[in-house]
């Protein structure tokens, strides 16, 4: 193998690892085998490259690799459950989920659910909130557990724990990793008593450009309202290195315009929501980002948006599922997509298009001036 191979091979590793751990902060050897081989084998790169580009610390044990990002706190980026149709955390399953990590840190390895449950609202007196039996609440905890396992925090040893969601009375024996668990809490919670507290210490944490770097990875769009006017003639002046930091770490594309910044995956790889997507909501959200954008930027009243998503859903109401005869809950799921995606944002009934909606314009009849 020649000298330039060995070189576009080590590049090629770099980036798949570097990628791997963006998309997937904790890895699991058991679920990530030939990822985390490569993250072994280049961890000491990884961790500088993260260390000096973004702030982000990099952990590596035998088995299990955590990427600790206390940069920039990430707008909207919900944990998804473990389940066929992944959705969003709820506020009880996060709560639920808290508690359980808070209960087995600790240990033990081996744990019976019934043993589980009582260790649950110990941490939860202690804390000064309320655990209930009733079916939420034991769905909330299976939610939490599911999670859990299908990111390497435990195993089930015997039974199953989704008999618990439909009997208080059902029990099964779990495998937990307090070392994994261990690996969860972000530095700044120790020193926070409030989410307030939270948000300023991990906004203040690490340089301007290294937290400038951290919002264009993590954000969908990065608009020049999210900055002040000498970060934004910064990061326009430096345009050209982090376009080259992307690409060499992540295959990513920078894509610039005088109203914000991109960094785009050719693969659609690396968001845990991709858009545009299909489905009836993903399509019905992608010709409203068309209609939206024609509008030239100006805002609408929500009711206005549900009647263009009626007229598009009596359009498409052949190929549309049966959420097309309810326009206004479609309205809903559809705009929660293209604010998740920062081309719209809700404000009450109002809703205000972004810059970016114009990127999904079936009709472009102007050109854009890149920066770059």
């Amino acid at each position: 193998m020649s000298a330039t191979s060995d070189v576009d091979l080590r590049a090629g590793e770099l980036r798949e690892a570097a990628r791997c751990l963006v998309a997937q902060p904790l890895v699991a050897a058991e679920h990530h085998d030939e990822e985390f081989v490569l993250i072994r084998r280049h961890r000491q790169q990884l961790d500088q490259w993260f260390t000096q580009r973004f702030g982000y610390r990099l952990q590596v044990t035998a088995d299990t690799a955590r990427l600790v990002k206390t940069t920039s706190i990430v707008r909207n980026r919900p944990l998804w459950t473990a389940t066929v149709q992944p959705r969003p955390f709820g506020i009880s399953e996060y709560l639920t989920l808290a508690l359980v990590l808070a209960a087995v840190v600790s240990g033990p390895s081996v744990i019976s659910l019934r043993d589980l449950i009582e260790e649950v609202r110990g941490a939860a007196a202690e804390a000064g909130v309320q655990v209930g039996i009733e079916p939420s609440d034991r769905r909330a905890l299976v939610t939490a557990l599911r999670w859990m396992i299908a990111h390497g925090l435990a195993t089930e040893l015997h039974e199953r724990i989704d008999e618990y969601a439909h009997d208080a009375e059902a029990d099964a024996v779990l495998a937990i990793r307090p070392d994994r668990v261990a690996m969860l809490p972000l530095p700044v919670l120790a020193q926070a008593e409030t989410a307030e507290q939270l948000l300023e210490r991990s906004s203040a944490s690490g340089s301007a450009r290294t937290w400038m770097r951290a919002r264009i990875l993590e954000e969908p769009v990065v608009y020049r309202s999210d900055f002040d006017a000498d970060e934004w003639s910064e990061l326009r002046r430096r345009l050209g290195e982090e376009a080259a930091f992307f690409d060499e770490m992540f295959g990513l594309h920078i894509e610039a315009r005088a109203e914000g910044v991109m960094a785009v995956d050719p693969g659609g790889e690396l968001s845990d929501v991709r858009f545009p997507q299909t489905g009836t909501v993903g399509h019905a959200a992608l010709l409203l980002a068309d209609r939206l954008a024609q509008g030239n930027g100006a805002a609408l009243e929500r009711d206005a948006v549900v009647e263009l998503v009626a007229d598009l859903a009596a359009e498409h109401r052949s190929y549309w599922s049966q959420l097309a005869d309810n326009p206004d809950r479609l309205t809903d799921e559809a705009l929660a997509l293209l604010a998740d995606h920062r081309l719209v944002e809700l404000d009450g009934d109002e809703v205000i298009v972004l810059p970016a909606a114009a990127r999904y314009a079936l009709d472009v009849s102007h050109a854009e001036v890149t920066m770059l």
